[in-house]
């Protein structure tokens, strides 16, 4: 079968199943099959398919029909300029996520430029170390360390430093939170589990069904993970450090309230005007 063809009954088959965004992830398929870039379906569309990649093409549609992410299929996602594997095992980066790290930089740049060349982060519930990874990339003298409590995950976290070369930037530490970390901190930053298990029926079906549930949701609140995290984090920064975090609007609140003892708390929002991320300040008392 011809790539068009090929590609517009696999288009037809994800709209018939209300897969959403349909050409989108019929497009992605192919290219990770065929190794390919996306250019590359339209500059070759009577490109004959061999057997085997019929039959591989085939094999991804069903899963992504099963409701399985298409990055799960392909092992990929982009987030911050960067190709990342990812795995089952851990939480499928989102563009939401790019908010904390640019929250971090604003931040982070003055105290660099200052007298400070060389400042401490870690980041908590690394998972595909995404987070680390960016912070990395972004600010070269930092002293960055990463958490997570799946072993997993940090396995994967640290094949994705190695891929680009920030193996030797990033400490990783498999723990609880912040348990055991030692010596002060500028920055803490974490994209937590903050859903409630009374949210569960508003979540996707696929991240119901197939991303790390205890990455997902926190406990019957949302806020059961947040709630341990910040007394751990003032005990670990510096006075003035931050502590930046992924949130929902959901708990925006209830999480501003948590913070009632810090300085500076700031919710802000995302490109959809969704309480996203939330900083504040440690006191210098």
């Amino acid at each position: 079968m011809h790539l068009k063809d090929s590609l517009s009954k696999a288009i037809a088959r994800l709209t018939a199943e209300n897969v959403p965004s349909p050409r989108l992830n019929a497009e992605s398929l192919l290219v990770f099959i065929l190794n390919c870039d996306r250019a590359y379906l339209f500059a070759h569309p009577e490109r004959a398919l061999t057997a085997e990649e019929e039959s591989s093409y085939e094999a991804a549609l069903a899963e992504r029909v099963r409701g399985v992410p298409a990055q799960y299929i392909t092992g990929h996602q982009e987030f911050w300029g960067m190709d990342l594997i990812v795995s089952p095992a851990v939480l499928i980066p989102r563009p939401e996520t790019e908010h904390v790290i640019e929250t971090v930089l604003e931040f982070g740049a003055a105290e660099v430029q200052g007298a400070k060349s060389k400042y401490r982060i870690v980041d908590v519930g690394t998972g595909s170390g995404c987070i680390a990874l960016a912070l990395a990339k972004e600010l070269p003298h930092a002293e960055i360390h990463a958490t997570d409590i799946s072993p997993d995950a940090l396995e994967v976290a640290r094949a994705n430093a190695a891929r680009h070369q920030l193996e030797r930037r990033i400490r990783f530490h498999q723990t609880d939170l912040l348990e055991g970390l030692e010596g002060e901190f500028d920055f803490v930053v974490s994209n937590p589990p903050y859903v409630g298990d009374s949210e569960e029926d508003q979540v996707q079906l696929e991240v119901r069904k197939f991303e790390p549930r205890n990455a997902v949701f926190a406990g019957p609140a949302g806020t059961e993970v947040i709630a341990r995290l910040i007394p751990q984090a003032r005990q670990l920064l510096r006075p003035d450090g931050w502590l930046i975090m992924e949130i929902s609007g959901t708990i925006a609140e209830e999480v501003r309230k948590l913070l009632e003892a810090w300085q500076e708390v700031v919710i802000k929002p995302d490109l959809q005007s969704i309480p996203r991320v939330v900083q504040a300040r440690k006191p210098k008392n």
